[in-house]
């Protein structure tokens, strides 16, 4: 993914709340919302919050898991 596709991915994310669906984080990171949905099972996704009967990602956390992620792939961890 290049710069300009991961400022403009998270520009149309950020628009209104700071808080996402499954489908927006999906958007954000780059995935599809079935592997996040499956990673949230799992307990291996980003954190998240259910909100009355609504799963929602704070992009905060999004950002801090993608960053994390990318340490322990590259060995950084």
């Amino acid at each position: 993914m290049d710069d300009s596709d991961a400022i403009e991915r998270a520009s149309q994310a950020k628009k209104g709340s700071p808080f996402l669906n499954t489908e927006q984080a999906a958007f954000y990171l780059g995935l599809c919302p079935r592997k996040m949905q499956s990673m949230r099972s799992e307990g291996s996704g980003p954190r998240f919050r259910r909100h009355s009967r609504y799963v929602r990602y704070h992009i905060d956390d999004l950002d801090s898991w993608s960053r994390e992620t990318a340490k322990s792939e590259n060995g950084d961890a």
